[in-house]
């Protein structure tokens, strides 16, 4: 037969019930707490994002004479995935015979949180072929902070366009969308599946 608890370990009893109710209201109270923050950093004000008619100007002075164009394909961007709060320029050289790669680098600018270098690599596989070197502006949506741009982005699938020379596709990751605007020799939008890798330093490895 079991005995019975003392007062002492009645009260030990009693008081480790009270510690796990306070430390599960506290997970509670911080998981509501964080809510509204995680929205707020999903969700970047209209005072952080840039208007088509910024995106254009930056886009113009940044392709110079072969940035005709440009305005249709950044519209058709912004109607299908809003405003950014971020853009990329910078450029890039690839190739491909059914597999291919691709290597960049250039410079992040955001309102809020400054510029930032940045260097992708990425591999591809699929109906794809040739070899380009161009210029690329690349817009960024729900960027929560500029270092979140450092990791993989796979293709979305059925989002590449040609538009007025220029060559749109779209990836995404963690609900950040990327949209690299190209133009250069050879646009190389075959209907490949493959991903970009951003990374702060240059590397040949695109895995």
């Amino acid at each position: 037969m079991s005995r019975g608890l003392t007062p002492s370990e009645h009260f030990m009893e009693h008081a480790m019930r009270t510690v796990w109710r306070t430390i599960a209201f506290a997970i509670v109270l911080v998981g509501w707490g964080l809510g509204p923050l995680a929205a707020q950093s999903a969700d970047p004000g209209p005072d952080q994002r840039y208007s088509p008619n910024e995106l254009v100007n930056a886009g113009h002075q940044f392709f110079g004479t072969i940035s005709q164009g440009l305005a249709t394909v950044i519209e058709r961007a912004v109607s299908q995935w809003g405003q950014p709060n971020g853009y990329i320029l910078g450029q890039e050289a690839g190739g491909a015979i059914v597999a291919g790669l691709r290597y960049g680098d250039g410079t992040l600018y955001t309102k809020n949180a400054g510029d930032l270098r940045v260097y992708w690599q990425g591999p591809s596989v699929g109906f794809d072929w040739g070899g380009d070197g161009a210029r690329t502006m690349m817009l960024v949506y729900n960027l929560p902070s500029t270092d979140a741009v450092y990791q993989r982005f796979a293709g979305i699938d059925g989002s590449a366009y040609i538009i007025g020379g220029f060559g749109m596709t779209a990836l995404t990751a963690n609900n950040i969308v990327v949209v690299p605007i190209r133009s250069g020799v050879g646009l190389r939008l075959g209907a490949n599946l493959g991903y970009l890798k951003f990374t702060p330093v240059a590397t040949w490895n695109p895995f």
